[in-house]
């Protein structure tokens, strides 16, 4: 009698265990042995494990060609698959035997693995047919469950393919995609939005109160869109929900949706969307905001934020302030192209014939609707990204790229106009300021005809001290420059790929759940022609125009003393510094957010 002695290695991937009974048999050129159990009283075939046993023949087998291996289902206990990596045999002799595996075994049949000095011969996989499609041969599925399973996704990389690519995606937007400034920490769950922990947390591992607790629930609600009026294309009626969206951190660090509720008002015909629910109803909800997603941002945080603002204080600029006034000479460049590029928009995109009009949801007098709403809830604050970061309770949300660029940014730009700066070489005490006319008259105009003269807006109507002047002149400077490039430079990035963000909703949303399909999808997407129409503007919108001046250029001296020229100097070194670290962490960001790198953000609203 000879032993053999036969290790088995399981592979390290999850579910990669079986408590299935595993045989094996030995095949040599003198014959084979017989099929052996391989058994132990510990358990021997989980994740990672390495197992030892021993094979035992009446002769030698001589040099060994293949292995045969099989599983068996043992009563009682799951019917579980088992990823095997590979065997290792020993003979008699002393020669040692490779069969690489790196297979999921699923089934009863017997599966033949020959020793891998020779395993290339038989390589293939038969199961994969070619089918012809015109072009060059591809491989024939009719699903990703008909692939083979070895070569399919494992269970993590389609938990990844899932939830990272889509659902974290999906989350990762509301930081640094195109509307990052809708997000707000979540301490106490909206009276119009009725969700359990078992329907958020249906693993039961976690409860809503405590998660609030710890700051890792966020919402997003897009109430400015409730019951607005929606558009009507190709003579069909459009349709455009007002979201409530809540997220999760999870240990991840990753923000994922968890609950979809597409309409305000809490009925029986507006269900609540879930994870768990079928795939095309959750697939369904998450483009019907993606949609009301784009109509918010390009009316409130991208027209009314950063085009109609630049263009009110700009005007009061050019109104109120002459040419040799320091704050002329200052702000001068950050409104450059603006009123040509608001012009244009006003005639070609926001027009009654306008690009936005004909190809997006809330075109015509939904819009209207939307912009006089969002006016409403323009605040002083919401300007000022430090202050507006803290009252959405977002200081310490990781991976939030924009905040951490335009903190950054805003720093610069408040030291630059004031502690080592240009404006206190001019206004010495808070008197000076508050005699100054001109700079006076500027503001006014801004409060009256931009906020509409507002008090609850919070934007100073007078200047009484520098502290107020130096951080008005750095929320203007911020709003030209670097707020602007956030909501404006990703618009091809984030909806160049329409699914991602379809400028209208064709189909209305579901009144009950497990009635979407594919085609309900495809049907609610919009049309080619206003998606083609939708993805030519959005591309132009994001272009870099060939005379772009970027943040801390001057090519124009409008300062010739010494002391703001050297200043102008410093403030260069610093946002080339920053350019330099944001790059440095971008090389190790899968999706670089690059949006608020100086060397990428225009002086001014000119596109």
């Amino acid at each position: 009698m000879v032993d053999y002695e036969v290790i088995v290695l399981t592979g390290s991937l999850g579910f990669a265990t079986t408590f299935d009974n595993i045989y094996i048999k030995l095949v040599g050129l003198n014959g084979s042995s017989k099929r052996k159990c391989l058994w132990s009283s510990m358990p021997s075939f989980y994740s990672g494990a390495v197992s030892r046993f021993t094979v035992t023949c009446p002769v030698s087998l001589g040099e060994l060609l293949l292995i045969e291996v099989d599983k068996e289902h043992r009563l009682l206990l799951p019917d579980m698959s088992w990823y095997a990596a590979k065997v290792e045999v020993t003979s008699p002799e002393g020669d040692t035997y490779h069969f690489p595996i790196y297979q999921w075994i699923t089934n009863s049949d017997v599966h033949r693995f020959k020793e891998g000095e020779d395993l290339w011969k038989h390589a293939c996989l038969t199961s994969c047919i070619w089918e012809k499609e015109g072009i060059a041969h591809c491989m024939k599925a009719d699903n990703a469950q008909s692939l083979p399973y070895d070569i399919r996704f494992s269970l993590t990389k389609t938990a990844e393919m899932t939830y990272i690519s889509e659902d974290a995606f999906f989350g990762y937007q509301f930081l640094n995609g195109t509307n990052p400034i809708l997000i707000q920490r979540c301490t106490q769950l909206p009276n119009n939005l009725s969700v359990t922990d078992e329907t958020v947390f249906p693993d039961g591992q976690h409860n809503l109160a405590e998660e609030m607790e710890k700051g890792n629930i966020f919402l997003c609600d897009y109430k400015i869109l409730d019951e607005v009026e929606s558009n009507t294309i190709n003579g069909n009626k459009q349709f455009l929900m007002a979201p409530l969206v809540l997220l999760w951190k999870n240990n991840a660090d990753q923000l994922m949706p968890v609950a979809i509720q597409l309409k305000q008002k809490p009925t029986k015909d507006n269900p609540i969307f879930y994870p768990s629910d079928s795939e095309y109803d959750w697939l369904l909800a998450k483009t019907f905001v993606r949609s009301a997603n784009f109509n918010l941002y390009e009316l409130n945080a991208h027209l009314l934020r950063t085009h109609l603002l630049a263009e009110v204080f700009a005007v009061s600029l050019l109104r109120n302030l002459p040419m040799v006034h320091p704050l002329y000479k200052l702000l001068i460049p950050h409104t450059r192209y603006t009123l040509n590029i608001n012009f244009l928009a006003r005639m070609l995109l926001i027009s009654k014939g306008g690009t936005f009009a004909k190809f997006t949801s809330s075109g015509g007098e939904g819009a209207l609707t939307i912009l006089r709403r969002s006016l409403t809830s323009l605040t002083y604050s919401s300007l000022c990204i430090p202050d507006d970061i803290e009252e959405r309770g977002l200081k310490d949300v990781p991976n939030f790229y924009y905040r951490d660029d335009g903190l950054q940014l805003w720093e610069i730009i408040n030291r630059f106009y004031y502690h080592f700066s240009t404006l206190a070489f001019y206004y010495k005490t808070d008197a000076e300021v508050q005699e100054d006319t001109e700079l006076q008259n500027w503001i006014k105009e801004i409060f009256q005809y931009g906020f509409l003269s507002q008090e609850t807006t919070g934007i100073p109507q007078e200047f009484s001290t520098m502290d107020e002047m130096v951080k008005f002149v750095t929320m203007v400077i911020f709003t030209c420059s670097a707020q602007h490039s956030a909501v404006n430079s990703g618009q091809y990035d984030f909806g160049g790929w329409m699914p991602n963000s379809p400028t209208t909703m064709e189909l209305p949303p579901p009144k009950e759940k497990g009635t979407t399909t594919e085609k309900t999808i495809l049907d609610a997407f919009p049309s080619v022609n206003t998606t083609v129409h939708a993805m030519s503007t959005v591309w132009l919108l994001s272009k870099q125009s060939s005379d772009s001046i970027f943040l801390g250029n001057y090519p124009e001296k409008h300062f010739t003393e010494r002391f703001p020229l050297l200043k102008i100097k410093e403030f260069q070194e610093e946002l080339k510094k920053l350019s330099a670290d944001i790059k440095a962490r971008n090389s190790r960001l899968d999706l670089p957010y690059t949006y608020m790198d100086p060397e990428v953000v225009e002086n001014s609203v000119s596109i």
